[in-house]
This record gives structure tokens, C-alpha cells and sequence, in this order.
């Protein structure tokens, strides 16, 4: 087991590295002159060119990218163009809120997916299953803005059932202590996932309903209801740990949208404040986030799928 998690890490920081290096590069190229953002464009090129000088911004391509991974192992970030602040301070300020809203919509999906999913299975081909089969999919086909607004038109303006704009504490714990005002945030990102995870299940269940241990239960006499709970339930859960790995980069691009729409103070706002505003330290630390969140998230599928099954260590 040991084994298998040092070389999943090694995996890891390599891809880690190449996944940095091209996005620095791109950033590099898309941003232009540092300079010119952050003296304006009424600078003069000589201005620029000394910025661009004292904080080597005119050094090679190559140079700036070590001198900047030397700079990501003592933990600096840089500074924002814009903010005058360190990005750790601006990441480590909004992060917290931004989990939270993470951790409520992806707790949210996985309660209503994992039973619906498991239904489904159960009553395979009847109007339930049928119904849900094609709402997962509109939802799924639904992008994450069109959905808000939606529930921003329904739930809101229509119905006054919950305010339009997030919660603007900046406490983390904002969705456990105002869960009204945080609702339509919330709400916005289980959808989506909601949708993908119960037809996941669905499949896994399906699959496990046909194996000889749930023919045995049945044969033995054993309810439905202790044949799902102690026998299909857990194998069936397995293949979903993997997609909730894969699911932690997709609630970071959901949060973008959903902060935006609902106005909420976290990374997602930030970014896209960033984003207008050109600051390239900024973009390039959210960035670098979300490909640390991706492979983190596989590494941790993978050792949970492997603890959970030891089969996979042997084979991999």
C-alpha cells in the first residue's frame, strides 16, 4: 500500500510541474507587459520598461519559471498587480469560504444522488426510474449560469422564497449559520452534480444487483431493505469515490460561476475581479489551484478506492 501511494506522488508532482509550467507560459504570453497593466496605459515605455526591468519581467521565459517554482517552495505567491496584497493572503482570506460552499453543495448531491440512484436501480424501466433518467439529464445539459438564473427567477423574484444575493459575511461558516441567504448558492451547485452522481450510482447498482452475492441474499430469504443496506450499498458506493475525486476541480469552476451570480465573497469572485482587472499573479495562483485540486482530488480517489479495495494495489 505504501508502495502504491509514493508512486502515485511521484505521479503527481510530475504532472504537477508540467501542468505549471504550461499554464505560467500561457498566462505569460496572454498577459503582455506586467508594466503596462500595473502602471496603466498612459505610462511611457520607458516607465514600463524599467517596471518590467527592476522586477524581472524582460529575463527569459525560462529564467522567470524556475526563479517563480523557487518562489512557490517557500510559499510565495507573488503579489497582486491591483490589491497590493500577497495572493497567499488574498487565497488563504477567500479559500475558507469558498470550501464551505464546496463541502454544503457537494454534501447536498451526494444525499439526495445516492438514494435516488440506488431507487432507480431497484426499480429499474418504472416511471421513477424513467423520470429521473431524463430530469439528470436536462439538469446535466443545463449550464451552471442558465440553472442560477433560473432559480434566481423562480425561487426569488417569483416565488420570495429565498433572496437573490448570497450572504455577504465573511464568515466560512456563513452556510451553516445563514442557510437562507445561502440556499440558492448551494442549491446551484448540487444540481449538476446531483444529476452526473445519481446516474453513476445508478449504473453501479445496476451492475452489483446482477452479481451472484445479491442472488444468494435473495435466495436466503433476506429483505430488500437489508440486501441494499448491508450488501449492495457499499459495493455500489466504490465507483462513486473515484468521481468524487474527479468532482473537486469541477466545484471549483462551479464556484466561479455561482460567486458571480450570487455575489458571494470567495475565490470565485476574486477571479473573476481578477480576471477584469488583468492581474496576472492572481490568475496565475487560482489556476495553479485548481490543477493542484484535480490531481489531488485523482490521488485521493485512488488511495481511497485502493484502501477500499485491495485488489487495485496488487494490480496497480
Amino acid at each position: 500500500m505504501i508502495r502504491y501511494v509514493v508512486r502515485r506522488l511521484l505521479i503527481s508532482v510530475l504532472v504537477l510541474l508540467g501542468i505549471s509550467a504550461v499554464m505560467f507560459f500561457l498566462l505569460h504570453v496572454v498577459s503582455g507587459s506586467p508594466g503596462r497593466v500595473v502602471l496603466g496605459p498612459k505610462a511611457s515605455p520607458e516607465a514600463v520598461a524599467m517596471f518590467n526591468h527592476d522586477h524581472g519581467f524582460d529575463r527569459p521565459f525560462v529564467v522567470q519559471y524556475v526563479s517563480y517554482l523557487g518562489q512557490l517552495l517557500h510559499g510565495d505567491l507573488g503579489r497582486s498587480y491591483k490589491l497590493n496584497q500577497g495572493v497567499a493572503t488574498l487565497l488563504v482570506q477567500n479559500a475558507p469560504r469558498s470550501a464551505m460552499l464546496s463541502l454544503a453543495g457537494l454534501v447536498l448531491s451526494l444525499v439526495i444522488a445516492v438514494p435516488l440512484g440506488i431507487l432507480q436501480a431497484v426499480k429499474r424501466n418504472s416511471v421513477v426510474d424513467r423520470v429521473g433518467t431524463a430530469l439528470a439529464y436536462t439538469l446535466y445539459a443545463t449550464p451552471v449560469f442558465l440553472l442560477g438564473l433560473l432559480l434566481i427567477a423562480g425561487l426569488s423574484q417569483a416565488l420570495h422564497l429565498f433572496p437573490a444575493e448570497a450572504s455577504q459575511s465573511h464568515s466560512p461558516w456563513v452556510v451553516i449559520t445563514d442557510p437562507h441567504a445561502m440556499a440558492l448558492p448551494v442549491i446551484t451547485l448540487a444540481v449538476t452534480n446531483v444529476a452526473i452522481f445519481s446516474q453513476y450510482q445508478r449504473s453501479a447498482a445496476l451492475e452489483q444487483l446482477g452479481q451472484d452475492y445479491i442472488r444468494v441474499a435473495r435466495a436466503k430469504g433476506l429483505p430488500d431493505r437489508l440486501i441494499i443496506t448491508r450488501h449492495l450499498l457499499r459495493n455500489a458506493c466504490l465507483p462513486l469515490i473515484t468521481l468524487l475525486g474527479l468532482s473537486i476541480p469541477s466545484l471549483l469552476a462551479g464556484n466561479l460561476i455561482a460567486e458571480s451570480l450570487f455575489n458571494y465573497p470567495g475565490l470565485g469572485l476574486l477571479f473573476l475581479n481578477s480576471l477584469q482587472r488583468e492581474d496576472y499573479p492572481v490568475l496565475l495562483a487560482y489556476t495553479l489551484m485548481g490543477a493542484v485540486l484535480t490531481v489531488l482530488g485523482n490521488l485521493l480517489a485512488d488511495v481511497a478506492l485502493a484502501s477500499a479495495d485491495r485488489r487495485i494495489t496488487l494490480n496497480g
